[in-house]
């Protein structure tokens, strides 16, 4: 029978976006920068481990300590002695193109089977500009080897699809460029290198017309460390939100999660869908809107969602498709070529582990229609096992099938969950007690 509701008060963990950055700026910043609540997950553990090679210091002394970064400064990067790993982390490794590109040292990025397949050029173009030269593998992609610019030149880019990865890439390369550098964003991608780069003490600015989105930072900058409290992370909650709207009896309070608004799409979108979500407390932390989620279950109706949403919950759709399977009516999806190209083929992915499950999926060039069940229990996996591809957020998606399901779902491998949310099976057990 499906698995019990889903009660009581949990937290989840930090924010991997926030975590990420907080690391780099705390790097490039003289003195101590410390970090509270720092997710620490894989991902974010490269990311501190290629800033710890590039000559930042970055410890904590006890486990409940906050993390203590001590900077090098702008500009003064070193040299790594050895190649940078970034295991399953696009974010770390497009990220990082960006710091190094305008420091003039040369590091080469090694990365996981998956990583290794992530396309890199699109971030390569536009620092290829500034004066980087890159030599990666055929295709574009992992392992790569690059030298940053000796004179790096500020450049003004219009992305020519959405992307907060290739945006940051470029206003971290701005930070050491002499002049202003400039990003013009068509649609707006989530904003917290942004915020973050101002906290710091950067000078950024950011203009809006008519749906566009200038962002104009100066170099050289100057940093100043930072005590940084790391908000819940919304992709994290984004699965505990939606087994509580889909598991019945269930009434959970999801502590400090945040609320950018270049992040909320899934909640908007279960909110048309009917879902019951409250928001207790709203707060400022660190530049960064919080609140707790209140997430009672509700019956879905299905939407046609809205592609503008798509840049606002990009990562969340794995998880609306598992809430889409269970509702009344179809759900229909659309402008999400993105998900093809991220840890794996996240369209074709889902739609095969939902129908394996018993949901009726179709998939189109850029999205999927799902036919709800109404609320009925999905079938679960009868013979064998997901395959998740090494993607931790299907993983975690088809986990949340499973408690909406006769038979429950089994996946192939749990270990990618790791990378992102270490704590996932053990916060879904303590919800469930």
């Amino acid at each position: 029978m499906p698995a019990g509701p889903l009660r009581g008060r949990i937290r989840v963990p930090g924010d991997k976006s926030i975590s990420h950055r907080a690391i780099m700026l705390g790097a490039l910043a003289v003195g101590e920068t410390r970090v509270t609540g720092l997710l620490e997950g894989e991902d974010v553990m490269a990311t501190a481990a290629a800033l710890g090679a590039l000559g930042a210091t970055i410890y904590k002394e006890r486990a409940d300590d906050p993390w203590s970064i001590h900077g090098v400064g702008v500009g003064a990067l070193l040299q790594p002695e050895s190649a940078l790993e970034m295991g399953n982390s696009g974010t770390s490794t497009r990220l990082l193109m960006g710091l190094i590109a305008s420091h003039a040292i040369t590091a080469a990025f090694t990365g996981d089977a998956s990583l290794s397949k992530r396309p890199m050029g699109r971030v390569i173009e536009p620092l290829s500009r500034i004066g980087a030269q890159f030599t990666p593998s055929p295709g574009g992609t992992l392992p790569l080897m690059m030298t940053g610019a000796p004179v790096p030149v500020p450049i003004e880019y219009r992305l020519p699809v959405p992307s907060a990865q290739v945006k940051s890439a470029i206003l971290l390369a701005g930070l050491n460029t002499a002049g202003i550098t400039t990003v013009i964003e068509p649609v707006p991608t989530r904003d917290h290198t942004e915020r973050m780069l101002r906290g710091f003490g950067a000078r950024v600015e950011v203009e809006e017309s008519g749906g566009t989105r200038t962002i104009r930072i100066h170099g050289e900058a100057d940093l100043r460390p930072q005590a940084i409290i790391v908000p819940g992370d919304p992709s994290s909650a984004a699965f505990f939100i939606v087994a509580a709207t889909l598991v019945e009896g269930s009434d959970l309070v999801i502590e400090n999660v945040g609320l950018n608004p270049t992040r909320a799409g899934l909640i908007e979108v279960l909110r048309q869908m009917g879902a019951d979500i409250t928001a207790i407390e709203p707060r400022e932390v660190g530049g960064e809107p919080v609140a707790d989620l209140h997430v009672r279950h509700s019956v879905l109706r299905g939407i046609e969602v809205d592609p503008a949403l798509a840049p606002s919950m990009i990562d969340e759709f794995p998880i609306l498709f598992v809430a889409a399977a269970l509702a009344q009516g179809r759900t229909t999806t659309s402008g999400l070529e993105e998900l093809r190209v991220k840890e794996s083929d996240r369209l074709a992915a889902m739609a095969t582990a939902l129908a394996a499950v018993g949901a009726r999926v179709e998939e189109t060039a850029d999205g999927l229609a799902i036919d709800g069940s109404g609320g009925a229990p999905l079938r679960g996996t009868t013979d064998g096992r997901i395959e998740t591809h090494l993607d931790h957020r299907i993983a975690m998606s088809m986990a949340v099938a499973g408690l909406a399901s006769v038979d429950g779902v089994e996946v192939d491998d749990v270990r990618p969950i790791g990378t992102s949310f270490p704590a996932f099976e053990a916060l879904l057990e303590q919800a469930r007690a």
